[in-house]
């Protein structure tokens, strides 16, 4: 009986993939998992050194405070998830790797995805997921012939069937891997956003080149030699960023590596300055005589001598010199080693410039002298930090020069009056430069921490003092416009009372009670409102009611007017809330004088002498109007008291007083007061207001219907009111001192390249 028909020989089976057994993969794909994981470390470091910059000048951009709190939150929370996402990211590049030869038996079929389903997705996920294939797709717009190369040959290799897409090096894995490592971040969607971007820029950049060396990893092996694609030119700021630059100095310290990775640029700033030094070094600067037996000291063994120096710096630093002291202690260490120790060149170039930079610091008049000794204090730190990492001198963004600048910016207003054991912004300057004392050694981490804090501090502080500052500029343009509508009202008495001679009860009513009327008129509806005219119209019908008249049709026009007149009267009264005891007095009087009136408009058979008054009590025919007479007045047959309006009438809300202009009036184009006119909201002053006083304010508002000036202390308190001509006089005399607001490390930067460029020009 013959079986042959029922044996399968294996050889006789179509051949066979050169796969290696189930689980292990093949040498040439560990090689190629390997110097693509270590390619992707190196850049995942630098997408982590730079986070904290970018969030920085993010934050710097935010335009709240809420926004601004969740990028330094966010910062803080990848620096401190910063190694787990790490390994988290190349565990899973491992793992994908390793299921390469692993079958999947019995995976579940993925349901189709509903309507329903995808109305569940968030719109944070919305967002993710959009930005993820935005960023596959630049990939792939570049990369797709390498990966679709590298896919090919790593099917010959492996039993699981591969595309471009599960590929473990593909973009679209890779940006899956991060996400899942960042899960952990509480941080929002934009926030998010943000660190997607600096995957892309940092990571998925040099994807092109990460599978062109994969590809020849693979060829050398012998697979697939035929498949030609061409290779990537590699540009220099990516080859730093994929470690193949040579270690800086400072490696193994702890320093953060952003300066490997840093632009051609930033290094070209500090080469700059050391030719500048280089010039000048033996001719306007001393020269480096050095014994024949000296041997430089290594950067580590520099920071070590500088954190000696730090434990044991002195409070006062006006008079500390640096370089002399490191000479000392340099000294002490030949001595004991019997060998000429010295700074390095570059090394001592970096200690001369910060020395510079302090000086300028010291001398700046911005700073106040109390704040100035502590800022003055943080040169050793500083100068650690730039020997670290010479980025210092050209990236602004540099956690120890914004934190330098921070405190300069609020200590602007800070004044010497200020108790500085009380006042909690010198506390916190204290804080920080102690903190930096006692615990900064070579991780210059610490920077980024206090800067966070700080500027957390500052914007708590500028929230209050924004909110005080708008609500003292809310109080003045008010002030503003009551004295505006005041001068309205004074003008509209005194165009009708100004000259003339009326009873004085009706003068003072005027200026007393209808004056208040009408400043409120104007305050609600304006001078153009039919309300104001109606106001102004019942005091030119006052007026007009008590004013003598000779003609006949006047007594019947009196007679009509005066029902409507007490009217409008009483309830402009009423709305003023004049006192109701005065406004009673005023309208009996004024029933008096309107009698008399009427009286003298009544033509008698024999008419009075012109000269005789009317006698009281005297009944008026037609208006049986009688006017009793009152105690005050029973003895005195001469009424009304009549008074002549010849001084101008000034309206002045209590406790208020008009300053006066100043006497000296300068021309249009006076120097002075061209100052004046270029001083801008928010600009810091300082005034001399006697020999041992100075007052810095900072200009609040203009307020333009007045002229007025308002300035403020850095609590947003109003400190002081000015005119434009008195401010013109206080700047011809010298008074007036405009602080600087720039950032003071920028400033100082900017002093001491002239300086050093002043130098070479006069050396020659």
């Amino acid at each position: 009986m013959r079986t042959d028909a029922k044996v399968v020989h294996l050889k006789a089976t179509p051949e066979q993939k050169p796969t290696s057994p189930a689980g292990r993969l093949p040498v040439a794909l560990i090689s190629v998992r390997d110097k693509a994981a270590q390619q992707l470390r190196l850049a995942l470091q630098t997408l982590f050194d730079n986070a904290d910059d970018s969030l920085f000048e993010i934050a710097d951009r935010a335009t709240s405070n809420a926004e601004q709190n969740a990028f330094f939150e966010a910062m803080r929370d990848l620096r401190m998830k910063r190694r787990g996402i790490e390994r988290g990211f190349l565990q899973q590049v491992f793992e994908s790797f390793a299921k390469l030869n692993q079958y999947e038996i019995g995976k579940p079929a993925q349901p189709e995805a509903s309507f329903d389903s995808l109305a569940l997705v968030q719109n944070d996920e919305l967002e993710e997921s959009v930005a993820i294939d935005t960023m596959v797709a630049k990939v792939m717009s570049r990369a797709s012939q390498p990966l679709s190369h590298l896919t090919t040959r790593m099917n010959v290799l492996v039993s699981k069937k591969l595309d471009d897409k599960n590929n473990p090096l593909s973009p679209q894995q890779l940006c899956e891997y991060f996400l899942e490592a960042c899960r952990s971040l509480g941080v929002e969607i934009k926030v998010k956003l943000i660190i997607l971007k600096l995957f892309e820029r940092y990571v998925l950049t040099d994807l092109e080149q990460l599978y062109a060396e994969s590809n020849q990893t693979l060829v050398a092996a012998g697979i697939l030699p035929e498949l030609q694609s061409a290779m990537p030119r590699r540009s220099p700021s990516r080859s730093a960023a994929t470690g193949s630059s040579a270690p800086r100095s400072g490696a193994g310290t702890g320093v953060s590596e952003s300066s490997a990775y840093a632009d051609d640029g930033v290094h070209e700033a500090f080469a700059a300055l050391q030719a500048l030094l280089s010039e000048l070094r033996g001719s306007v600067l001393p020269a480096r005589n050095l014994p024949n037996d000296a041997v430089p000291i290594s950067s580590n063994d520099l920071m070590r001598l500088l954190s000696h120096l730090q434990s044991r710096a002195p409070q006062q630093v006006n008079e500390y010199d640096l370089p002399g002291q490191l000479e000392q202690l340099l000294q002490r260490v030949s001595a004991k080693s019997g060998k000429s120790r010295v700074v390095g060149e570059v090394d001592e170039d970096v200690i001369n410039l910060v020395s510079m930079l302090f000086e300028f610091i010291l001398d700046d008049r911005t700073l106040p002298d109390s704040l100035k000794a502590l800022i003055g204090r943080l040169q050793i730190p500083v100068l650690k930090v730039a020997v670290l990492d010479k980025t210092f001198f050209s990236r602004g963004s540099h956690p120890a020069r914004r934190l330098l600048n921070e405190i300069a910016s609020a200590a602007m207003g800070w004044g010497e009056q200020d108790e500085a054991q009380r006042d909690s912004l010198y506390q916190k300057i204290e804080q920080v430069v102690s903190r930096l004392l006692n615990d900064f050694v070579d991780d210059p981490a610490i920077f980024s921490e206090l800067l966070a804090d700080f500027l957390a501090f500052t914007g708590d502080e500028r929230r209050r003092s924004e909110l005080l500052e708008q609500r003292t500029r809310d109080a003045e343009e008010g002030r503003a416009k009551a004295e505006m509508a005041r001068q309205e009202v004074e003008h509209a008495l005194n165009q009708r009372l100004l000259g003339k001679t009326l009873p004085e009860v009706v003068v003072r009513l005027l200026q007393e009670a209808w004056s208040k009327v009408l400043l409120l008129t104007c305050l609600k509806h304006g001078t153009q409102s039919e309300q104001w005219q109606a106001a102004l119209g019942t005091m030119d019908d006052l007026i007009w009611s008590v004013t003598p008249h000779d003609d006949p049709e006047s007594r019947a026009q009196l007679l009509e007017l005066v029902p409507s007149l007490l009217k409008n009267l009483r309830e402009g009264l009423v709305s003023a809330a004049f006192d109701p005891f005065s406004t009673s007095d005023f309208f009996t009087r004024l029933e008096a004088l309107h009698v008399q009136t009427l009286q003298q408009l009544t033509q008698p058979t024999q008419p009075a002498p012109t000269n005789a008054p009317l006698a009281r009590g005297e009944i008026v025919t037609e208006q049986k109007l009688e006017l009793p007479p009152r105690e005050d007045e029973a003895d005195d047959p001469i009424s009304p008291a009549m008074v002549e309006v010849n001084e101008e009438i000034v309206l002045l809300a209590p406790g208020e007083s008009r300053e006066q202009e100043p006497e000296i009036n300068l021309a249009d184009n006076d120097e002075a007061l061209t100052q004046v006119d270029n001083l801008r909201v928010g600009s810091w002053v300082e005034f001399q207001e006697d020999e041992d006083h100075k007052l810095r304010c900072k200009l609040a508002a203009v307020i333009k219907p007045t002229g007025k000036y308002i300035f403020v202390n850095r609590t947003g308190m109003k400190v002081l009111e000015k005119t434009r001509m008195g401010l013109a006089i206080e700047f011809r005399r010298g008074a007036i001192r405009l602080l600087n607001d720039a950032l003071l490390f920028d400033r100082a930067l900017e002093s001491v390249i002239g300086n050093l460029r002043s130098l070479k020009h006069s050396g020659r």
